[in-house]
C-alpha cells in the first residue's frame, strides 16, 4: 500500500531532509510541506494525506494544538510528532492531543522510518526511554525537581513558558487573547502545582526550564 505524506516544520533544510528519507521509502511519498498552522490546515483541506509529521515548536504557535486542529479536519489522518521539544515533557501531551508517535529530532536520522512504519501500522511510537519512564510514573509517583511540571495543563504549561521567554502578563494575555485576571489565576494554581513561593521564584523556574528545552 502506498502513503501520502505532509510534513508541518518551519526549518526549510530540515524539511527537506526529512522528506528526502522518507521517499527512500519506496511506499511513502511527500506531497507537501507547510511552515506554519495556517499553511498546514490550507494543505490538509486540498489534500487527503495518510500521515502528518508536526512540529510542536512552530515560532509563536502551538504545536499540541495544532495537533487537534488537524484531527478535527482530518479525524482518520494519522499524526507524527518529531521535535526538538524533550519527550519527557511533550510526548504524553502529544499523546493526549491525538498524536500516535513522539519521537526527537536528535533520533530523527536513525529512528523515523521505524516510528513511521509503527504509525502507520496502527501502534503507538514512542522511544524505549520514554516507555519506560511513563511505566514508572503510572507505578510510582517521581521526586525529580522539574517532573511536577508534567503536572500542568496544556494551558498552564503554555503560560510557564512564555514566563519563561520573558513575557510579562499584560503580554501573555493579549498573546493567548485571554483576560488579565484568567493569566492571574493561572499563574496562581501553576505556583501551587510547581510549590513556588512567589512569582518571583515562578519566573526564575519558568526561565531556567525554558532555557534548557527551546
Amino acid at each position: 500500500m502506498n502513503y501520502s505524506v505532509i510534513i508541518v516544520d518551519d526549518h526549510p533544510l530540515f524539511s527537506r531532509g526529512l522528506g528526502q528519507l522518507i521517499e527512500t521509502q519506496n511506499n511513502y511519498k511527500v506531497i507537501a510541506v507547510a511552515k506554519d498552522r495556517a499553511e498546514a490546515l490550507t494543505l490538509l483541506d486540498k489534500t487527503n494525506p495518510n500521515l502528518a509529521i508536526v512540529d510542536l515548536n512552530l515560532g509563536q504557535e502551538d504545536g499540541l494544538e495544532l495537533i487537534k486542529d488537524c484531527l478535527a479536519l482530518k479525524p482518520h489522518l494519522k499524526v507524527l510528532v518529531i521535535s526538538m521539544h524533550d519527550e519527557r515533557f511533550y510526548a504524553e501531551r502529544a499523546l493526549k492531543a491525538g498524536a500516535k508517535g513522539y519521537i526527537m529530532k536528535e533520533a530523527a536520522e536513525t529512528n523515523v522510518i521505524t516510528a513511521i512504519q509503527t504509525v502507520m501500522s496502527g501502534e503507538i511510537y514512542l522511544s524505549k526511554n520514554e516507555k519506560e519512564r511513563i511505566g514508572e510514573a503510572l507505578s510510582k509517583p517521581s521526586k525529580k525537581p522539574y517532573d511536577s511540571i508534567s503536572s500542568l495543563s496544556d494551558r498552564q504549561l503554555q503560560i510557564f513558558t512564555l514566563i519563561g521567554k520573558g513575557l510579562g502578563t499584560v503580554d501573555i494575555a493579549s498573546k493567548l487573547n485571554l483576560s488579565i485576571k484568567t493569566i492571574d489565576t493561572h499563574k496562581e494554581n501553576i505556583k501551587a502545582k510547581l510549590h513556588c513561593a512567589s512569582s518571583a521564584e515562578l519566573r526564575q523556574m519558568a526561565i531556567e526550564w525554558t532555557n534548557n528545552n527551546y
